[in-house]
């Protein structure tokens, strides 16, 4: 099986497996992976993370020009705005998770530190999680709004819609959003109580290993 095909066939997998378990529904939420040529696969638009075709992926060359597959996902400004603002983004992921988009729709919740610092795991995974406005779906302003952020946040949420990650490789960004999935449920299951959290050095500690392993 050729590199490409091992590629294809991985993002499929792992996106069939987030569906599977409930991370995403219907025909929400998109998926891409840089290819060793520089190009993307994307997964097409209204298409479902539970039956992605490997032989139908948009496939986008180097110069960003589409070279095969069907149309991609409209959410490809938001994906675009991550690898041109994030130069060793390898893959970008986005889902409509059921606990990260509740926990966007609360009124306290924090636009600069959107996950509360409850385990180690999303820190390690995802820095500082920043909540972006509501857009609607498709909107340019999506992608705008990430490189507004000059590169400075590998996740972000979505209000009312929902989080897109950034990862180092496929496996990494899909890892990381299920990571900010689970501490939105976190969170929400603590929520009205008085959970001891991570105090600011063990933070500051876990944000800096972020940094480090994207500088790497």
């Amino acid at each position: 099986m050729s590199t490409d095909a091992r590629l294809r066939e991985r993002l499929c997998d792992l996106a069939a497996s987030m569906f599977a378990r409930g991370l995403t529904a219907g025909s929400s939420g998109n998926i891409s992976v840089r290819t060793p040529d520089g190009g993307l696969l994307v997964s097409p638009t209204g298409s479902s993370f539970g039956r992605l075709d490997p032989g139908r992926l948009a496939h986008f060359d180097a110069s960003g020009r589409q070279v095969g597959g069907d149309a991609p996902t409209k959410e490809m400004p938001l994906h675009a705005a991550f690898y041109q603002t994030r130069a060793r983004t390898a893959a970008v992921v986005h889902l409509h998770s059921c606990h990260a988009v509740a926990l966007s729709a609360l009124p306290e919740a924090d636009a600069e530190d959107f996950l509360p610092p409850i385990t180690p795991y999303a820190l390690m995974q995802l820095g500082r999680v920043r909540l972006l406005p509501y857009f609607r779906p498709g909107d340019p302003a999506m992608g705008e709004a990430v490189r507004g952020l000059a590169g400075r946040r590998s996740a972000v949420m979505l209000a009312n819609h929902g989080p897109v990650v950034a990862g180092l490789d496929l496996e990494g960004a899909c890892n990381a959003i299920e990571e900010l999935e689970a501490t939105a449920r976190l969170a929400l299951l603590l929520r009205g109580t008085r959970p001891n959290m991570l105090d600011t050095a063990q933070v500051a500690e876990l944000l800096r290993l972020h940094e480090i392993a994207w500088q790497d």
